[in-house]
C-alpha cells in the first residue's frame, strides 16, 4: 500500500487551510458591510408589477424554453436507450416511450402560445 508522504500531507493540509479562510474572510467582508444603510433611493421608489401583456409574454417566453428543454432531455434519453438496446424489447419500447414524451413536450412547446392567449382572454375577460 502506496502512503503519501509526511510532507505533502502538511503542504496539502495547509493548502485546504489557507483556501477555507480565504473563503470565510471573503464572507465575513461582504456580511460586515452595511450596503443597505447607505442606500439612498433618490426620490420616491415605486414597486409595481409589469402589465398582464408583459406578464404573460415573459411566461410565455419562459414556458416556451421550459418545455424545449424537457423536451430535448427525453429525446436525448431516447436516443441513448435505442442506441443501448442491443435488441432487447423492453429497452426498446422504453426508448420509444421517451421519444413519444419528447414528440409530445416539442408540440407543447409550440402550442404554448396558443394556449396563453387562451388564459389571457379569459383572464380580461
Amino acid at each position: 500500500m502506496y502512503r503519501v508522504p509526511a510532507r505533502l500531507r502538511a503542504l496539502t493540509h495547509c493548502r485546504t487551510i489557507r483556501r477555507a479562510t480565504a473563503v470565510i474572510a471573503t464572507v465575513a467582508l461582504f456580511l460586515s458591510a452595511p450596503v443597505a444603510a447607505h442606500a439612498d433611493p433618490g426620490g420616491p421608489v415605486v414597486l409595481a408589477a409589469n402589465d398582464l401583456p408583459v406578464v404573460i409574454g415573459n411566461l410565455r417566453t419562459w414556458l416556451m424554453g421550459l418545455l424545449a428543454a424537457v423536451a430535448t432531455l427525453f429525446l436525448v434519453l431516447a436516443g441513448v436507450y435505442w442506441a443501448t438496446a442491443g435488441g432487447d424489447p423492453a429497452q426498446v419500447e422504453r426508448a420509444k416511450g421517451a421519444l413519444k414524451n419528447a414528440l409530445v413536450g416539442y408540440a407543447l412547446a409550440v402550442l404554448a402560445p396558443v394556449l396563453l392567449e387562451v388564459v389571457r382572454g379569459i383572464v380580461e375577460g
